[in-house]
């Protein structure tokens, strides 16, 4: 095969056109028995029908590319923002496996997790000897500051107790007795990451604030960024408490983690936030969490055991960023600096600017609960209309809340929430009901290679894609962010459907 020539080696994208490799795919088929073209195009055309998609949105029992992943994933990227902390995975080598190359796909920065190495044995006799054994070499191999631990499937199913697993390693000298274990118990048949985020964050504040309230506060407001992947919106957060002088402590903060600089020089664990600062936490001012629904038990937690107030704020575009600022100046007494309204007057303009591409168009989208009520709120502020919104981690507190702000502007009236529906009903909608854009992760781009309906990629995971994940979505910057990525993505779709010579190139136009 021609692969084998040194000097002649194929990108994968055209190894497999090779004849050698288009007839062992013949083969296959025929070995297969697979169905004819004709039959294929033929079913292929029925499942953009309506018939079909009264069938697709009647089953119950089978997901089809849901657009949400599991607890542990969250659990370990709420881990990895606290100074030298190991991510320990109580489960299968499998699972950690996985969440770890999610990670290093999208953000193209290694991530270090551990797992307890769960086998058959260990599925039958209990996992114990497995995280006694875990504990002890994660110490002293690896020398961080704090291990987290989470659970897997395997470990739910079959019932192991963290909490007294923990105490009985400790006992065995695994780790000294005042070593910091939080864990947090994140069954991946259960809720999502977000859940698994919530669950983690709540474990480690738990475990690090203990014994530590104290009578006066120490004058801070904490920040929770929920299940945050876009770096650019933790640097932009810290931005504007520096901007305004506001003495805080960003409870998670991963951004070195996941965005390391090349030195040449390799660190373990980059960043995070302190150990004592987060154990200080519990004497801060308050609290503003920049996602409601991956910290609800957090804010309970921070409410009925510390006694703190705790806010929602999500800074997405101009609505959501000065609500954001006035809450903070209103906590903290501090104005708000004139760079900041220059910078929100750049961002009215670059709206303003491009409104009349948007106005009227009809959007789908699909994503976590936080970044769809966010996504939304600014396409309401551009006059674009959310007319298909698809969140399979959904529930009935947050299909209320984005419901009052679809109701609250002309534009979110033909809006329909999907929650607990996957992308395959997705795909569905988009063939029976048409829109003009898609906004979602990077596995929307086999919706868009289906219904040719253009992407936005917004959201996680996305693989397909170089360093977007280093931008913001929040502030005025970050709403700059998302109109250049919306208006040009339409503008781009304007020029394919208008690029034949002397067809559809009348309007082929260099100004738009």
């Amino acid at each position: 095969m021609a692969q084998n020539n040194v000097n002649d080696i194929q990108d994968h994208a055209r190894l497999f056109h090779q004849d050698e490799y288009q007839e062992l795919f013949k083969a296959k088929k025929e070995f297969e028995g697979g169905h004819s073209s004709e039959e294929v195009a033929k079913i292929a055309d029925w499942t953009k029908s309506w018939e079909y998609r009264e069938k697709n949105f009647a089953r119950e029992a089978l997901t089809v590319n849901p657009a949400k992943a599991c607890q542990p994933l969250g659990a370990i990227l709420a881990a990895v923002g606290f100074e030298a902390t190991l991510p320990f995975v109580h489960g299968s080598q499998g699972c950690v496996a996985y969440f770890r190359s999610h990670f290093t796909r999208h953000f193209k920065e290694p991530f270090s997790a551990v797992s307890s190495s769960m086998t058959e044995d260990a599925a039958v006799f209990g996992g114990q000897l497995n995280m006694i054994e875990g504990l002890a070499t994660s110490y002293n191999l690896y020398k961080p500051k704090m291990i987290a631990v989470c659970t897997t499937c395997m470990a739910e199913v079959i019932g192991d107790d963290l909490q007294a697993f923990i105490s009985n390693a400790k006992a065995a000298n695994s780790v000294p007795q005042t070593f910091p274990v939080p864990y947090a118990h994140t069954p991946s048949f259960v809720g999502s990451h977000i859940t698994g985020y919530d669950n983690m964050i709540k474990g480690i504040l738990s475990n690090l604030t203990a014994g530590k309230k104290q009578e006066t506060t120490n004058g801070k407001i904490n920040f929770i960024p929920g299940f945050e992947t876009y770096i650019g919106n933790l640097r932009e957060i810290k931005r504007y408490a520096d901007l305004m002088d506001v003495n805080y402590t960003l409870l998670a903060d991963n951004s070195e983690y996941l965005d390391s600089p090349n030195t040449g020089e390799y660190q373990m664990y980059p960043g995070g936030t302190k150990l004592e600062d987060a154990a200080d936490s519990i004497n801060a001012e308050a609290t503003i969490a920049f996602q409601s629904y991956a910290t609800t038990k957090t804010r309970e937690y921070i409410e009925t055991e510390w006694s703190q107030k705790t806010y929602v704020s999500r800074p997405v575009g101009i609505r959501g960023t000065d609500e954001f600022l006035m809450k903070l100046s209103a906590l903290t007494g501090k104005p708000i600096p004139k760079e900041l309204e220059e910078e929100r007057g750049r961002a009215v303009d670059a709206l303003t600017d491009s409104q009349a591409w948007l106005h009227g168009k009809r959007i789908a989208l699909y994503g976590d609960p936080d970044l769809v009520i966010g996504l939304v709120q600014f396409l309401l502020e551009v006059g674009a209309e959310p007319i298909h919104i698809v969140v399979s981690n959904s529930n009935a507190n947050f299909e209320g809340e984005l419901r009052a702000l679809l109701d609250s502007s002309p534009f979110g009236q033909n809006a329909t929430i999907w929650g607990g529906k996957d992308l395959w009903h997705l795909r569905s909608l988009l063939f029976t009901e048409p829109v003009d854009l898609l906004i979602g992760n990077s596995y929307g781009k086999y919706l868009w290679r289906d219904t040719k309906t253009p992407l936005v990629r917004i959201g996680y995971p996305i693989f397909d894609r170089h360093h977007l994940h280093r931008y913001s979505t929040y502030g005025y910057q970050g709403a700059i962010n998302l109109l250049n990525w919306i208006v040009n993505t339409l503008l781009d779709e304007l020029d394919r459907n208008t690029i034949i010579p002397s067809k559809t190139d009348i309007s082929y136009d260099l100004i738009r």
